[in-house]
């Protein structure tokens, strides 16, 4: 236990002078350096330049000695690290960094309370991290309570940034290979943990659930619908709403939608450009060159060009949509009718055959008496003149 106990030394050393340190009013960035240098010398593993693998889910006998001093360091590392927000709100202590020392806090084994604050320190940042960082943890649990902490801490001016890292982390984790496995109701929790207002745009979103769709053939219908049922049609490009129309891995529905959101957003856009081009007798761009509305005029007639491809694929859409009712209810007409013969074939609901029942069959005799559901019935031949 002797190397445990220089690690024990070692720390109320460092502990010492680091609180000697903040005694003279030494600033918060030259604080940050100290620690962040000591912690890289002690744990090479916590260098931003080190190449970090997924870590074995059992630690050798041999290594219990090195995994306590580990832990040990850990924990009084996150200790002595400032509670002031204003480390973590202006990176002072660079966010990478707290990430992975709260990797290294969760293999090493450290206690709950000493994860879970260092957890909230991490979440008050998380928009000054990268995708990169963000990745090493894997820990798909772990970041979804990252950015629910990081939006209840009031990240809303930052949100934004937060969205991007969050769908740009799911179409990551939904392309791995085996190396972390992710559930739709995960996918959906994460997805839905940033709040809708927070995402400008919805492309990268829906770059997720196709990336996910695609690593996924086996998802169930209902699955695909939950999934593409995230994204919010009206905050897509046109190119991803192009895209999505013709992805047979969206669900048709999902698709006719985006059509229909993409023919709105085209044809309001066409009428406020047609408003902006009725000149009055006085307007200045009644005497504009040639060049300077030649422009506007392309983009005009390549919006009418668009707008006629949509609604071709819109009619197209319906008339395949017509179809499938069509033959659900021929489907039905049919099977209705089957039951139908079914019944008078017993003679079910016929007044004529409560007491006589007639048949065509010449291998039984006339006047017959069989029991038919608990009652006799005497049979006679029906006449064929």
């Amino acid at each position: 236990m002797s190397e445990i106990d220089d690690c024990i030394s070692d720390m109320d050393y460092f502990i010492k002078t680091l609180s000697s340190l903040k005694d003279k009013a030494i600033r918060p960035d030259q604080i940050s350096s100290i620690i962040t240098h000591c912690a890289t010398k002690w744990l090479p593993e916590l260098a931003l330049d080190q190449q970090l693998e997924p870590v074995a889910t059992t630690t050798p006998k041999h290594d219990a000695v090195s995994l306590t001093k580990k832990r040990l360091f850990i924990e009084t590392l996150i200790g002595i690290l400032p509670p002031e927000k204003e480390y973590y709100i202006n990176n002072i202590i660079p966010c990478n960094f707290l990430l992975r020392l709260l990797r290294v806090a969760n293999t090493s084994r450290a206690g709950p309370v000493y994860v879970s604050e260092l957890e909230k320190r991490v979440s008050l940042q998380l928009d000054r991290t990268s995708l990169k960082e963000l990745r090493l943890l894997f820990d798909f649990g772990l970041v979804l309570r990252l950015v629910r902490g990081f939006v209840s801490a009031g990240g809303d001016a930052a949100g934004g940034k937060v969205a991007v890292l969050v769908d740009s982390y799911l179409a990551e984790a939904a392309s791995d290979d085996g190396s972390c496995v992710v559930a739709v109701s995960a996918f959906v929790e994460l997805a839905t943990a940033i709040p809708g207002h927070a995402r400008l745009m919805d492309d990268g979103l829906y770059r997720a659930v196709d990336m996910y769709l695609k690593a996924h053939p086996e998802v169930s219908k209902q699955d695909r619908k939950t999934l593409c049922n995230l994204i919010d049609t009206n905050k897509l490009s046109q190119e991803a709403s192009l895209h999505a129309s013709r992805n047979e891995r969206v669900p048709v529905r999902a698709a006719f939608q985006i059509l229909l959101s993409e023919q709105t957003k085209l044809k309001s856009h066409f009428i406020e450009w047609s408003g902006s081009m009725s000149w009055g007798p006085h307007s200045p761009a009644r005497y504009s060159s040639n060049r300077e509305t030649g422009p506007s005029w392309i983009e005009i007639e390549r919006l009418k060009e668009d707008v006629v491809s949509i609604q071709s694929r819109c009619m197209a859409m319906e008339m395949q949509i017509e179809k499938m009712k069509e033959e659900k209810k021929t489907k039905k007409r049919g099977l209705s009718y089957l039951m139908s013969w079914k019944k008078n074939l017993v003679g079910v609901n016929n007044p004529g055959f409560n007491k006589d029942i007639i048949i065509e069959d010449q291998e039984i005799e006339a006047g017959s008496r069989i029991n038919v559901r608990g009652r006799t019935h005497t049979y006679r031949r029906k006449s064929l003149s």
